[in-house]
């Protein structure tokens, strides 16, 4: 006798899974950014929905490519992978983690493996021989969770200024991957 398991998967992200994107990015930002903005804790998910909507119909390039953890029908996590964009990196060559996001109520279920590994699945697909993905400096869990996983400190690091004046500003550092 077999036992039940769940029904988990992942999968390219459709244009219809833009609100269910845009919740978990709202969620994870007012945690992540609540300390540095005030106003994070108020963002919505209608604020993000038009957005994902728009990049999931017209992507940037045919390398740009988002994914979706899913729980049965329901989106858990998302992923967005890209050419890297800094300017020391080869778009060519080098492959762009840019956004890795599990829900908070869903960590530790297995998702964020299936997710990763699905990540790195897809660039190298794209014949990316690296990949880089910046993350908030003090992002302990997900530092962890990616170093356990083979990614790893390159010594770059940058600040963003989140409002433009120059008073809210984030640390990132920067990991990367040899993609086999």
């Amino acid at each position: 006798m077999s036992t039940p398991s769940a029904d988990v998967s992942v999968r390219i992200a459709w244009s219809d899974d833009a609100e269910a994107i845009a919740a978990i990015q709202a969620r994870a930002w007012a945690t992540s950014y609540a300390a540095l903005v005030p106003a994070a804790g108020d963002l919505r998910q209608a604020d993000f929905a038009q957005l994902w909507r728009d990049a999931l119909s017209h992507p940037a390039d045919a390398r740009h490519r988002a994914l979706v953890a899913l729980e049965r029908n329901r989106v858990v996590g998302f992923a967005i992978t890209t050419p890297a964009t800094d300017p020391d990196c080869d778009p060519v060559t080098d492959g762009e983690l840019m956004e890795f996001t599990i829900d908070a109520e869903e960590r530790g279920k297995g998702h964020g493996s299936r997710l990763l590994q699905a990540a790195v699945d897809t660039m190298v697909a794209d014949r990316f021989t690296r990949s880089v993905t910046w993350l908030v400096a003090d992002d302990d869990e997900l530092r962890t969770f990616l170093t356990e996983a083979g990614w790893g400190p390159d010594s770059a690091y940058r600040t963003l200024d989140l409002d433009g004046s120059g008073s809210t500003q984030v640390r990132q550092v920067r990991l990367h991957t040899t993609l086999a």
